[in-house]
């Protein structure tokens, strides 16, 4: 859960790294560009990025670095399997390992800049835990205003055959009353692709997942029971029930745990940036990008 929240600020920190290595490459030609034999020098693009990025780069940088000094300083340890799991978790919640890849290729971004930046998050973690303090009354309170999500639906388990029309669909229900079966008649007939090849299997589905009128058949219907042919926008159906499970109220018990990780991760985001500004005023930063004190001293003289 709390992984899903961490991902895109993840990749946008990894993304103002990777700024900085393009500039770095550039730099060896001073020209990187021209337009009509019009040349954009080394310099204006050091001037526009720096303009667009330089402060928060400089910033996420000074931050990365105190955050390293005071794990060191507090001998903070990461182990490989903390590392591990939290990456597992990362990859799990994006959807599996072939949805994390496409997000980090999206981003221009590698699973060891991921792994760089799950390491920091594990050390503010660790930081950070000895000032926060998630209570039962929390977590309840928690629970009782998120229950139904935690609540389990009534499902149903199906498979479907989907067809053009009613004549087919009357043709299809007939082989399968005279005995035929219902997965071989799916990979002959059935017109939806992402399904057919399995034997039309759609796995479980709660009220809402599906159209109405295939919802509304499906769930009047008992396991192993046939339907007869069901007309929704997409066209003819026969559905198949293979499961029924009923709707299950949550009790708080099974719950404790990932909602205190959900909790701590919420006052988390919110601790981290008041100690962090308690930390570095015991730093002595020096940021050369730093107007405001240049415009004091203006404003003073």
């Amino acid at each position: 859960m709390k992984n899903k929240k961490i991902i895109l600020p993840i990749l946008g920190i990894v993304l103002i790294a990777l700024i900085v290595v393009a500039v770095i490459l550039v730099q060896k030609s001073n020209t990187v560009a021209s337009v009509d034999g019009e040349k954009i020098t080394q310099n204006d693009l050091d001037e526009a990025l720096n303009k667009q990025y330089g402060t928060s780069i400089l910033q996420t940088l000074i931050a990365n670095k105190v955050v390293d000094l005071e794990a060191e300083k507090e001998k903070i340890k990461v182990t490989d399997k903390e590392k591990k799991a939290e990456l597992d978790d990362l990859i799990e919640s994006s959807g599996g390992e072939d949805a994390f890849n496409a997000a980090l290729e999206a981003n221009g971004a590698s699973k060891a800049d991921i792994e760089e930046e799950l390491l920091r998050y594990l050390k503010i973690k660790k930081l950070l835990e000895p000032r926060i303090e998630i209570t039962d009354d929390q977590i309840k309170s928690y629970f009782d205003e998120n229950k139904a999500s935690f609540d389990t639906p009534e499902q149903v388990e199906a498979s479907h055959i989907l067809v053009a029309d009613e004549k087919t669909a009357k043709e299809v229900k007939k082989k399968l009353d005279d005995g035929e079966d219902f997965a071989d008649l799916a990979k002959e007939y059935s017109t939806d692709t992402a399904t057919k090849d399995n034997g039309g299997e759609l796995g479980y589905f709660s009220s809402g997942q599906m159209v109405e009128e295939f919802e509304k058949a499906a769930f009047s219907m008992d396991v192993d029971e046939i339907s007869d042919p069901v007309k929704t926008d997409n066209g003819w159906h026969i559905i198949k029930v293979t499961g029924h499970k009923d709707a299950v109220e949550a009790k708080l018990d099974d719950h404790k745990d990932e909602i205190k990780d959900t909790l701590f991760e919420q006052q988390m985001n919110t601790e981290y940036s008041t100690w962090l500004t308690e930390i570095e005023a015991k730093y002595d930063i020096d940021n050369k990008l730093d107007t405001s004190k240049t415009d004091s001293t203006s404003s003073a003289s």
